[in-house]
């Protein structure tokens, strides 16, 4: 419902005054039947956002950095080069381990030969524990080219490893060295993060004493669980972010130091409207509720808080305490002062106090907020 626009009803602004006009002229006001129905209850939370994904990255090899290809805030993919190491040194021990497996390969094929031709003399002057001692050297050589190949294995993913790539898609941040810096296997220091944003996560926390009352209500059957959680999310600009979000992981401990429990939900955010250590509001609508709806223009906050309106009850102003829930669209979610039926003073209301006389007038509300009155409408009460 629109927000109420208030303003002057009928004519005589002197008839405007605190139990009606002098003579007992009466104040005339716009009044809207009220109605029970349907609301959406919803829970506003607050959020902070975080990365989908965050790497460090680190070397795994030691060196001098040779070149570095990315460009600080333009996206990278999984597998591109971002750093290379200089390489000559590995390459000389993939060389040399190469050279290795080789000469073994070379002692194994001696060996096997050794073995075929004992096998074929075997009886003709080679013993049986010659014909072992050639089979024991074969398996010693095969072992020998076993760890040569191991080694030059390793030799190869060094190598490799002098091309520092990124394991995800994402943005990368200025690099922390330079062309020239020497770095070691496994620093403690990162050369740079990439941070993956799309899509992207919000972390929020609810009391555990809400939980469970909404709980209850549940229970209770004062809530209606809906067939899906909404969640929308209110940006730092106050605007709503464009695509609902969906819950990743619910809450399943709650915290000994603030009795909340932690909850994540996930948001698509192919634009990057929102970055991670952002603080957002969540609004998450977990079903519905039976109550009035009572436009927040016709309403007014009290001093000490209490939220009131106007219903004109047998050609009197009353003046009423709402309890509220939250609000939908613009107006108040109520839950009692007001009942079903009653008449609610929406305009004319400068100057009412409660207990004045009124005339009431049957009026209607407009999308854009324009009280209106019903044609050929007859003066109630």
């Amino acid at each position: 419902m629109a927000t109420v626009i208030l303003s002057s009803w009928g004519g005589d602004s002197s008839a405007q005054q605190a139990g009606g006009a002098p003579g007992g002229r009466e104040t005339e006001v716009g009044v809207i039947t009220l109605e029970r129905e349907a609301v959406p209850f919803t829970t506003t939370v607050p959020g902070r956002a975080t990365a989908y994904q965050e790497v460090d990255i680190r070397p795994r090899v030691g060196g001098m950095i040779s070149e570095i290809i990315y460009e600080a805030g333009r996206p990278v993919a999984a597998g591109d080069v971002l750093f290379r190491i200089e390489d000559d040194t590995y390459r000389a021990d993939v060389a040399s381990a190469q050279a290795a497996v080789d000469l073994a390969q070379a002692s194994v094929d001696a060996a096997q030969e050794t073995v075929t031709r004992y096998e074929n003399l075997l009886g003709t002057g080679i013993t049986a524990e010659n014909m072992a001692t050639a089979r024991v050297s074969l398996k010693q050589a095969e072992a020998d080219r076993s760890s040569a190949e191991a080694a030059l294995e390793v030799a190869r993913l060094d190598l490799e490893r002098t091309e520092i790539t990124s394991p995800i898609s994402g943005f990368p941040k200025v690099p922390t060295v330079s062309v020239g810096s020497l770095v070691t296997e496994n620093q403690t220091d990162a050369l740079t993060t990439v941070t993956r944003l799309d899509p992207i996560y919000i972390d929020v926390a609810e009391s555990s004493r809400r939980v469970g009352e909404i709980r209850n209500r549940f229970d209770s059957g004062s809530l209606q669980r809906g067939d899906r959680l909404e969640i929308n999310l209110q940006l730092e600009t106050g605007d709503t972010y464009a695509s609902e979000g969906e819950l990743v992981s619910p809450g399943t401990t709650v915290s000994t130091t603030t009795g909340t429990t932690a909850m994540r939900l996930r948001f698509d955010n192919p634009e990057r409207r929102i970055l991670p250590g952002q603080y957002l509001r969540v609004d998450i609508t977990l079903g519905t509720m039976q109550a009035i709806l009572v436009p927040q223009g016709a309403t007014s906050r009290a001093s000490n808080g209490e939220l009131t309106a106007f219903v004109a009850v047998d050609g009197i102003a009353q003046r009423r305490v709402l309890e509220e829930q939250g609000s939908h669209r613009n107006a108040w979610v109520v839950t009692d002062g007001v009942e079903t039926g009653e008449s609610l003073i929406v305009d004319g209301l400068s100057s009412l106090q409660d207990g004045a006389a009124v005339r009431t007038v049957p009026v209607t509300i407009s999308e854009d907020g324009v009280v209106t009155e019903i044609q050929g409408s007859t003066d109630g009460d």
